[in-house]
């Protein structure tokens, strides 16, 4: 099936009512071309999704001889766009899908990089941006940025605090265990707080979330164990006070190729309250960029009927 063909085929509203169905761009597939990043990014806006996440990655590490082992999936081979740079291009040839960092991580940047990097693209795309960040797996990576692997949950903390003054203060005094930021301003700023999510597993990034992030983006594990863990999540929310109606849950489907495995993992998200749910290609055997967008027209087209 051609690029415009399914074009007229979108997500209605009454496939979104109380929860945004977006893409994850599958780039780790799609061997680095440039050209993908336009034609998956028009391809979702096209077809009424409601938002690309992206996830990220600054290196990929060769796995073997390593001690400790690495223990996430992706290896040297593995290519990765910058979601944040990528975002930025998207922007000005989009008109109205949000974009998500799934996930930034955070405590291998600088923050304040990040506050500048992320302030513009919301800037650029009109207020459209889901600023996604965890604290990652790759030591090695960590090591070629200058950033300390071990105290990366206590470092993401700190820049949590930091992120929120930066992007709502118009002067910043900040004297922290890790950053130092001496009456200075980020301008310009955000024209809104830019929402901070957070992703991971377990219960150290639960409770995190829970005191510090406006939502959390579930990975892996199959829809029964993200509907345990949001479930558990937001009663940790609501245990320390805080709204539970405004905070936010997105379900990374890995459901495989069946798009009516697909269409039940989304229905009981939503029915679970979740608020997104972001749609997976990678791993099910699309060969080409014209592939990935079949299956999305595929996936848009069973929404609209459901």
């Amino acid at each position: 099936m051609g690029a415009r063909s399914f074009m007229r085929t979108t997500v209605t509203s009454g496939d979104t009512v109380g929860m945004q169905i977006g893409v994850v761009y599958p780039q780790t597939e799609l061997r680095g071309d440039p050209t993908a990043v336009r034609r998956i990014g028009r391809a979702v806006e096209d077809l009424g999704f409601d938002h690309l996440l992206a996830y990220d990655h600054v290196l990929g590490a060769v796995h073997a001889d390593r001690t400790p082992p690495l223990t996430g999936p992706y290896t040297e081979h593995d290519p990765f766009h910058d979601p944040l740079v990528m975002f930025a291009y998207l922007a000005g040839i989009t008109d109205r899908i949000g974009f998500a960092t799934g996930i930034l991580i955070l405590p291998q940047r600088p923050t304040v990089l990040v506050a500048r990097q992320a302030a513009d693209v919301d800037l650029l795309s009109g207020g459209r941006l889901r600023l996604g960040v965890g604290i990652g797996w790759n030591y090695v990576e960590y090591e070629a940025l200058g950033q300390d692997f071990r105290t990366r949950g206590a470092r993401q903390e700190e820049q949590l605090e930091l992120l929120r003054r930066l992007f709502t203060e118009p002067v910043v005094d900040f004297s922290g265990r890790f950053d130092r930021v001496d009456r200075a301003a980020l301008v310009p700023r955000p024209s809104r707080p830019i929402p901070i999510w957070l992703g991971g597993s377990g219960e150290a990034a639960f409770d995190r979330a829970a005191r510090l992030a406006d939502g959390f983006i579930f990975f892996g594990g199959g829809i029964d164990h993200a509907v345990d863990a949001w479930n558990r999540l937001r009663d940790r929310v609501g245990a320390i006070g805080r709204s539970v109606e405004h905070f936010g849950g997105d379900y990374v489907a890995l459901s495989g190729a069946d798009v009516g495995d697909l269409t039940a993992e989304i229905a009981a998200w939503r029915e679970a309250g979740g608020t997104h749910v972001s749609v997976v290609t990678m791993g099910l055997g699309l060969d080409s960029v014209d592939d990935h967008i079949d299956y999305l027209s595929s996936v848009a087209a069973a929404l609209s009927s459901s």
